[in-house]
Parts: C-alpha cells; structure tokens; sequence
C-alpha cells in the first residue's frame, strides 16, 4: 500500500514540486521536534534521542532551529527556512515523495530529512517520532489502539526506506 503512495506521490510531485515544497516549508514551522516536553524525564529522552538529529540539521543547514516547551509555535530565523527551503528543493522526485510522506507520517520534516538522507534508520526515525508515546506506555502500561498505531507507522517507514534504496 505505502509502495503505491508512493509511486503516486512520485507523479504528483513530477505536476506539482513547488506547491508541494510551499506545504511542507508551511508544515515544518509546526515540526513536532520543536516542541519539547516539560518533564524532566521526558526531556531527557529527547535531548538523547531527538538531540543528535537536532544537531545534524542544524549542521546541515548552517542553522540554528528554535525549539520551544510550551504551546506557541516558536519563530524560526530567517535563514533556517531559507535553507530548509534550499535543502528540500535539492532533493529528487524519490527522495522528495519519500519525505513528503515521512513527514506526515511521523509529523516531523527533521526526522524525514535524516531518514531520506541515510542519517537515521527506519527504526530509529520510529522510536524517535513516537518518543513521548513510549515514555508513556512504559510508565502507564501499553494500549492495543496505540501499538497498533505504532506497529503501522514502523512497517511504513520501513517501506519508505525500502523504497529509497531501489
């Protein structure tokens, strides 16, 4: 199934690159890895986990993300979404579809960029999207709806990985 998204996120983009780059620059103001749990366990966990990822982006782009605990969406400076912009626009149509649906899929164009660009595995882009969810089940218990869930978003982002090294 996420083969065939894929083949048609492909085509769409071949139509539509600019419109769908302008949508995701828009969705990765509200990148899930800007915001930060005010837990101190929580946090710690990001900071191991999303932290490297962080830092490798922010290498990347020769920018610094502005992250944020609370609810308001932080305000990025200028030449990171200059060069997020410039970054996604060098990717090709396969990388591209890839990083489309990565990005939704795990509400994060960070973790989609190291999953596309071979900096994180699928598992590790899985474990890092759904941190706060596995900090959760691990101190209230597991629910079957939410492994499920996650159980799903594993076997896609494989897929997507898959997909990448044909």
């Amino acid at each position: 199934m996420i083969v065939t998204k894929l083949q048609q996120a492909v085509s769409e983009i071949k139509e539509n690159r600019s419109d769908i780059i302008a949508r995701l620059l828009q969705f990765s103001k509200t990148d899930s890895l800007l915001f930060w749990d005010s837990d101190d366990k929580v946090a710690k966990r990001q900071q191991e986990v999303w932290g490297p990822i962080m830092q490798w982006m922010g290498e990347t782009l020769h920018a610094q993300y502005v992250t944020t605990s609370k609810l308001d969406v932080p305000l990025q400076k200028a030449n990171t979404m200059e060069n997020f912009q410039k970054f996604v626009e060098k990717m090709s149509d396969k990388e591209l579809a890839a990083f489309y649906l990565a990005t939704l899929n795990m509400r994060s164009g960070i973790l989609a960029a190291a999953l596309v660009k071979g900096k994180i595995n699928a598992k590790q882009a899985f474990e890092a999207s759904a941190l706060e969810e596995l900090v959760q089940s691990e101190h209230w218990g597991k629910d079957k709806f939410a492994e499920d869930r996650r159980k799903n978003l594993l076997n896609e982002l494989k897929d997507i990985e898959k997909f990448l090294k044909q």
